[in-house]
């Protein structure tokens, strides 16, 4: 893994959270307990923030930035899925961002709200608690988020950190003779 200082701006880990060796964190970038940070990820705090809240998981070649001197707010429980772009935005608790999908600045993602896979939430846009948001530009669906979802997320979150704690010890790398 790659972590990195930058101009006094340090990155801070969380106990447990794993970084896989190719993902980039670079300076005013903290993320929280359990987390998975997974290949090709970047999070980069050169000039803004960027916070993660405990046992989120941030998927294959996510990238995370934020503006001069402004936050990108992941909160806990949160799955960015693989190839995401999340850029100067507040994504709250148990929310769910679909794979290859863009959450631009000042966006808000509300609490186990769910960004369909491939949308674009734009700038200013609001994803309302417990709603469903699909598109490009992403729009609301009619149908809200039910326990049955819940139950379902609740355990692929655990799944990913589980991985955290399971692949210090287990991923090895092999050389090709």
């Amino acid at each position: 893994m790659a972590i990195y200082e930058f101009e006094g701006r340090r990155p801070r880990l969380g106990q447990g959270t794993y970084v896989h060796p190719s993902a980039d964190i670079i300076g005013a970038v903290t993320v929280g307990e359990g987390c998975w940070i997974g290949p090709g990820a970047r999070l980069r705090g050169d000039y803004g923030t960027i916070v993660v809240g405990d046992g989120s998981s941030i998927e294959e070649n996510c990238v995370i930035h934020a503006r001069p001197d402004e936050t990108t707010h992941i909160g806990s429980q949160v799955t960015i899925g693989h190839g995401c772009v999340i850029h100067n935005c507040t994504i709250q608790n148990y929310a769910v961002i679909g794979m290859g999908s863009v959450v631009s600045d000042w966006a808000v993602v509300g609490e186990w709200a769910v960004v369909g896979e491939g949308a674009v939430v734009r700038q200013h846009q609001e994803v309302p608690a417990n709603h469903i948001a699909v598109g490009v530009p992403a729009k609301l669906l009619d149908k809200t988020v039910g326990e049955d979802y819940r139950a379902e997320w609740l355990r692929f979150k655990g799944i990913y950190q589980d991985l955290a704690r399971r692949y210090p010890a287990g991923l090895v790398e092999v050389s090709h003779d």
